[in-house]
C-alpha cells in the first residue's frame, strides 16, 4: 500500500537526503514542519530558516536536543510533559 499525501503535506516524507527523524514521524507531520528542520537533521533541500533556535524544555525531555532546537515552540508545547516537559514547574 502506497502512502498518499494530503493537502497539509502529511502522509509522505519530504526528505531529499539524509534524515535523523524516524520515517513514521516524517510521514505524519505536515510538510511545513519538515521544512523548518535544519537540513543536517532532516534534509528537505529547503533553505535554513531557523538557525540559532532554542529548546523550550523547562524540565526533562526524551526528545533529541537537535530536534528540540529545530521545531517551533508550539510543537514542543503540544507534546505531553512526560515526554518533553515545557510546564515551567520547579521540582
Amino acid at each position: 500500500m502506497q502512502n498518499v499525501e494530503n493537502e497539509a503535506g502529511q502522509g509522505v516524507s519530504h526528505a531529499v537526503g539524509d534524515s535523523k527523524v524516524p520515517q513514521k514521524l516524517q510521514e505524519h507531520v505536515p510538510q511545513s514542519v519538515e521544512e523548518k528542520l535544519p537540513n543536517q537533521i532532516h534534509d528537505t533541500g529547503s533553505p535554513a530558516t531557523n538557525q540559532g533556535s532554542v529548546s523550550h524544555a523547562t524540565g526533562d525531555s526524551k526528545v533529541p536536543k537537535g530536534l528540540q532546537e529545530a521545531v517551533p515552540e508550539k510543537l514542543e508545547k503540544a507534546l505531553p510533559d512526560s515526554i518533553h516537559d515545557t510546564s515551567g514547574k520547579v521540582l
